[in-house]
């Protein structure tokens, strides 16, 4: 059942409570240097992207992919062995994302099956990252564990996030809220950072883009000594205004960004290890009007947003007797806005804390962990302090996994939280995952909630201004469900995995009238009649040929919720019925690599959107190369190349603003047409 692997002594040093591995090395009194870890790890994830050569090869392909370590799900096991389905990213593919879009991993995530990253401010250019359906407020966003970038994936959040210094990202679909509490109704996305080795080395990264995009990163490894190895990596990004359409309206915002993050990984002489990181981040983003040009009001609107964020984070674990691990972890978050919203402005600060213990062991056939959790999420604001809030959520979490036989484990998590605002919430969540030679079956059902902010989707993009103060809101819960199938034949890779949720209590935004105006002018957030249902498959298919990589999906969704009146029901905005991608990978190590992607987005229900009901298909086309002389790797990508805009459908601004303060419709394509980036990346150590 345990695999005595030394990459459990680096997944210590993240700080998470995945203690799977640290037992099995406590009992086997593994201390093993990290710098041989890294070399496994990136072994690893050649197994994991290239073919078996023969048959005779198979088992060492299949036992390297096995070694795959998540931390997602708190007991850090090995990839085949998780009853949760994770979507593994590796080090691999970062490394060729990062070539299309190094100032931030929106591409990253938003070429991953069943993930839709969607834009939420035309104007700034903000997103959020939709899971199979969900919305994006529902999805925890992680870094090594610890909530760094606050609680959701939203807003800016992804566009101000390198990737740089990534070991691989793991992506966990469906509610885990027994794992993480409310802020992962949807999922969890958990950036992994990478591990430092025995020597110093690093790499930088030059990037250019045909809108005049600059993007600068660095990044650096070395031990400190015999038991203390660090790593830093520091990024400078820079977009200028592009109008696309010449409607006086910036397509792309401007911005300057500056990013740093040093982290320190100690390895203790009694197996222990401390994980320590900071990081700091200071943006600066305007977009809507141009100079000389205004809306339909006759004036202009110019939307800016000036960001800093300071964050830390520490995680220790420590061998307590021969089965038993103690892990303890904490960080803090707090970021400042001044946001400008044409005539109208605010100044705000969000903060997140959190602080975290647990115990975990194991017996023959049975892991667990059990701990207790307090997190704290503030937000206040100079000019709307009616919205202020102080969420305290001081929680109980336990998780099982019992192998009933050998090819069937079962997964049981449950946690309690009693939220300041919204009272007491149970958040269990069941597994199961049966194997049979190359075809694996896992199932899932969890239960979550989220606590309602004032930020929804509609809101980040047009600030407080028109919403009324809040009022009794309930907490918004859901029930979701997976069954998951997969099977590997030599070089054939296929999955197969079906997929519900029901949520309850889904907060929207309701318009309505104050003083002499015939239209709405303002909102207020409620919570909506009735369930939204989400009902869907995503298809996977994977082939190795050689040196080249075939990989197609397709993601069906039926998504839909009660009408305002509760009389009906209709698609969710913005949710396609049906989307599908193809990716043709063609790679020689260490020599060059290319690329071509093709992606399908159908039809999309527009909300209060005047010039159309429903959106129209589109395709997404792009090109990459790499070439790689020695320590040198020149790059050259080239986007949406059938230079697809919305702007060629219908206008991006509405004839009057709506109620909720918008000027422009909502994004259901794309806005920046064609684009093409090239560049260098220069390793060295």
């Amino acid at each position: 059942m345990h695999l005595l692997s030394p990459l459990a002594l680096v997944i210590l040093t993240m700080g998470t409570t995945a203690t799977y591995e640290a037992q099995a090395n406590t009992k086997n009194n593994l201390h093993t240097d990290v710098s041989q870890t890294e070399d496994e790890t990136t072994n690893l994830h050649e197994h994991d992207t290239h073919e078996p050569q023969s048959d005779e090869h198979t088992d060492e392909h299949d036992e390297g992919m096995e070694r795959i370590l998540v931390q997602s799900t708190r007991l850090g096991r090995i990839v085949d062995d998780q009853p949760i389905r994770i979507e593994v990213v590796t080090s691999e593919e970062i490394e060729e994302k990062a070539a299309m879009r190094p100032g931030n991993i929106s591409m990253l995530l938003a070429e991953t099956g069943g993930v839709r990253v969607q834009t939420t401010s035309p104007a700034l250019g903000s997103a959020n990252v939709r899971l199979q359906g969900l919305y994006g407020r529902y999805t925890q966003l992680l870094a090594d564990g610890l909530p760094l970038y606050g609680n959701q994936a939203s807003s800016l959040g992804l566009l101000q996030i390198p990737p740089t210094d990534l070991g691989q990202v793991e992506v966990i679909k469906g509610s885990a809220s027994s794992l993480y509490g409310g802020s992962a109704l949807g999922g969890v996305i958990n950036l992994v950072s990478r591990r430092p080795g025995d020597e110093f080395a690093g790499e930088t990264l030059l990037n250019l883009t045909s809108k005049n995009g600059q993007d600068f990163t660095g990044y650096a490894e070395s031990p400190l000594s015999e038991n203390i190895k660090g790593s830093i990596t520091a990024g400078a990004h820079y977009q200028s205004i592009e109008d696309i359409d010449d409607d006086g309206w910036a397509d792309l915002p401007e911005y300057e960004r500056y990013t740093l993050r040093p982290r320190l990984f100690i390895e203790g002489e009694n197996g222990d290890n401390l994980y320590l990181t900071a990081g700091y981040m200071t943006e600066n983003r305007r977009g809507g009007t141009l100079n000389g040009y205004t809306v339909a009001d006759g004036n202009p609107f110019v939307e800016t947003q000036n960001s800093e964020r300071m964050d830390g984070g520490i995680a220790y674990n420590r061998p307590v007797a021969d089965t038993l691990i103690f892990s303890t972890r904490a960080s803090a978050m707090v970021q400042e806005h001044f946001h400008g919203y044409g005539v109208d402005s605010d100044n705000d600060r969000h903060g997140n804390y959190l602080m975290e213990a647990s115990l975990s062991g194991y017996l023959d056939r049975l892991d667990w962990v059990i701990g207790a959790a307090y997190q704290s999420e503030t937000y206040s604001s100079d000019n709307y302090s009616e919205f202020d809030y102080s969420f305290d959520v001081p929680g109980l979490f336990a998780l099982v996994d019992y192998n009933l036989t050998e090819d069937l484990i079962a997964s049981v998590s449950a946690r309690m939280d009693d939220h300041s605002q919204y009272g007491s919430e149970l958040s269990p969540r069941f597994s199961l995952l049966y194997r049979a030679d190359d075809f694996t079956v896992r199932g899932s059902y969890g239960r979550g909630y989220y606590a309602p902010t004032p930020f929804v989707e509609e809101i980040e993009a047009a600030g407080l201004s028109r919403l009324e103060p809040l009022g009794e809101l309930k907490a918004e819960t859901a029930k979701t469900a997976s069954l998951d199938l997969t099977y590997r034949f030599d070089d054939l890779e296929t999955s197969l995995t079906l997929f519900g949720s029901d949520i309850s209590n889904v907060t929207e935004l309701e318009e309505f009238t104050v003083g002499n105006n015939e239209t709405p002018n303002r909102v207020r957030l409620v919570n909506a009649e009735g369930e939204s249902r989400i009902r869907g498959s995503e298809m996977l298919l994977r082939y190795y040929l050689g040196d080249l990589k075939l990989t197609a999906s397709y993601l069906y969704l039926d998504a839909t919720e009660s009408s305002q009146d509760n009389t009906a029901r209709r698609a969710i905005a913005l949710t396609p019925k049906h989307s599908a991608g193809f990716v043709a990978m063609w790679e020689q190590h260490g020599n060059f690599r290319a690329g071509f992607e093709a992606y399908y987005t159908g039809i999309q229900r527009l909300n209060d959107n005047p010039y159309l009901f429903e959106s129209e298909p589109y395709w997404h086309l792009g090109l990459m190369g790499e070439m790689t002389f020695g320590r040198y790797s020149w790059f050259i990508n080239l986007e949406n190349l059938l230079n697809i805009k919305q702007s060629d459908t219908h206008p991006l601004l509405l004839p009057e603003r709506s109620p909720a303060g918008q000027w422009t419709t909502d994004i259901w394509s794309r806005n920046d047409g064609f684009i093409a980036n090239a560049g260098v990346r220069i390793k060295f150590g």
